[in-house]
């Protein structure tokens, strides 16, 4: 099973460059958008028929919100935490399947001038209850921007980013508690080496020299770990500031 997750930065300007051709290329059985910044109807329907499509959308229209793309439909789909303060952006989408929970999630950005870092905090702590919530019921996935780079080796230049939003020690901390509980970052399964980024500053070049963050993951709880056959970070592709990631699981 194939499951792979985008921060689009808006599907409907995704969807006029190389959106649809990334998908038949791909080919996953689940795809997890992020910042969608669209609702059902503003979005023509030009995607394939065999994907389902389920959605959240942020009571304000443009901003934020996720999408789920299945090829297997879940036997159930939920919007949110279950939290009115944290439910008004469009962020969680969980499906549930057979064997695990999957949740897509677009983390709130602190903002440049830690206007919102408080916020985030409460967020983190907020959203990993949920988690372990989810995970007392059956292991769980979860996937998306979650807009922090968690060591030095997630971006390319920690020093002179260490109190920038993104990698302040708050956000990290919340991070770190996630791994603490139990959740595996698959990615660092398989490369332990740094210059991995999925996503890149549209200013100055920095992705063509390579100058990144690694903010988008995929987790899983520790009992899915022998399932997990590989991670991958898809840094060609274009389209979005972010560029897509993914995992396979038996």
């Amino acid at each position: 099973m194939k499951l792979v997750s985008w921060n689009v930065n808006g599907l409907r300007a995704v969807l006029k460059k190389n959106f649809l051709d990334y998908l038949a290329e791909e080919d996953p059985d689940v795809l997890c958008l992020q910042e969608t910044k669209a609702s059902p109807d503003q979005v023509e329907q030009l995607w394939p028929t065999t994907f389902a499509t389920h959605w959240n959308t942020a009571v304000k229209k443009g901003y934020s919100g996720t999408a789920v793309f299945t090829k297997t439909r879940p036997l159930k789909v939920t919007q949110g935490i279950g939290h009115e303060d944290h439910d008004q952006e469009g962020r969680v989408i969980t499906l549930e399947y057979p064997e695990f929970f999957l949740v897509n999630v677009y983390v709130p950005n602190s903002q440049r001038e830690l206007t919102r870092l408080a916020y985030r905090q409460q967020w983190d702590r907020d959203f990993l209850a949920y988690l372990k919530k989810l995970e007392r019921k059956k292991p769980v996935i979860f996937c998306g921007d979650l807009n922090v780079a968690h060591t030095e080796i997630d971006l390319a230049n920690p020093k002179s980013n260490m109190k920038n939003h993104g990698f302040t020690p708050e956000e990290r901390a919340g991070f770190s508690a996630v791994v603490k509980s139990g959740f595996v970052d698959t990615f660092r399964e398989f490369e332990k080496a740094g210059g991995h980024y999925t996503w890149w500053s549209p200013m100055s070049g920095a992705r063509a020299r390579n100058v990144g963050w690694r903010i988008d993951y995929f987790l899983i709880s520790q009992a899915l770990r022998p399932r997990l056959k590989t991670a991958f970070i898809r840094s060609k592709i274009s389209g979005s500031d972010h560029c897509p990631v993914g995992v396979e699981i038996e």
